[in-house]
């Protein structure tokens, strides 16, 4: 019998990126499928504190197996910013271009562009908590460049790669992605508890 999950997010892309990975182990449910329309709390200052939040909620409202994520773009020279505030970075509003511009110019005139996305995952599995975490390292480039992806992708290019993630597309991006790390990390756990 498939394992019912629910992924604590009500993102399309992402459930659609994720549920590919996982394959045709899991029944992968979205917060919509369980009825909630809640603005989940994300208030911790670490991702997984943020990740962990989403997911505890989740399990004490609707007392079912589930796994939420927190994802943060870390750059060196901004010592780890924006981090865990990545989303919010230029504002409350969620917009990736104001993102985007205000760490260009935070970064304006520094040598050291190197930056990495981490994904924190927090599974709640037969009432035990778990994190697993993928990282991808990388750098900033001085302007964006694709128009593919969301979020940070148009000015990271991967390590190894001479594209940015908005470059890439989503089919190579999802094989190296933070994301796709982390979720494969929980696949193999999840194979493996079965």
């Amino acid at each position: 019998m498939k394992k019912k999950l629910v992924f604590a997010t009500n993102n399309a892309h992402k459930l659609q990126e994720v549920s590919a990975i996982l394959g045709d182990e899991v029944q992968l449910l979205s917060l919509n499928d369980v009825g909630c329309t809640d603005d989940i709390p994300e208030t911790a200052d670490t991702l997984e504190g943020n990740a962990l939040m989403k997911a505890r909620y989740i399990h004490e409202r609707y007392h079912c197996d589930c796994f939420a994520d927190d994802t943060g773009l870390e750059v060196e020279a901004l010592n780890g910013a924006p981090g865990v505030y990545s989303a919010r970075y230029a504002g409350v509003a969620h917009d990736s271009e104001g993102n985007m511009k205000k760490l260009l110019a935070e970064l304006q005139g520094k040598e050291n562009r190197k930056a990495r996305f981490r994904t924190v995952i927090a599974l709640i599995l037969d009432n035990k908590e778990y994190l697993f975490e993928g990282i991808v390292d990388g750098e900033i480039i001085k302007e964006k460049r694709g128009g593919s992806g969301f979020g940070y992708d148009p000015v990271f290019i991967p390590e190894g790669e001479t594209e940015t993630f908005a470059e890439l597309g989503e089919e190579k991006k999802n094989q190296i992605s933070h994301r796709a790390r982390a979720v494969s990390k929980l696949s193999k756990f999840l194979n493996f508890t079965q």
